[in-house]
């Protein structure tokens, strides 16, 4: 059984430094990625996530509104 996790930062260049880290174990699988809040919201709703990797500073939404809002 694996871990899934959407990722979610305002920066390509993170993003991509943590899916690389991630998708190196066996046992967790990044389901997707969002640059903002808005898009993180939409994209957790869409793909169900066990995990949301989400940072906290980004534009439209921060990630801790965004957070509230998931839960």
């Amino acid at each position: 059984m694996s871990v899934s996790v959407l990722i979610v930062d305002d920066q390509a260049l993170v993003r991509t430094g943590f899916r690389m880290i991630l998708e190196a174990e066996a046992d967790i699988e990044v389901v997707g990625e969002a640059e903002n809040g808005v898009e993180a919201i939409a994209e957790a709703e869409r793909l169900k996530p066990d995990v949301v990797l989400m940072d906290v500073r980004m534009p439209k939404l921060y990630g801790i509104e965004a957070t509230r809002r998931l839960l």
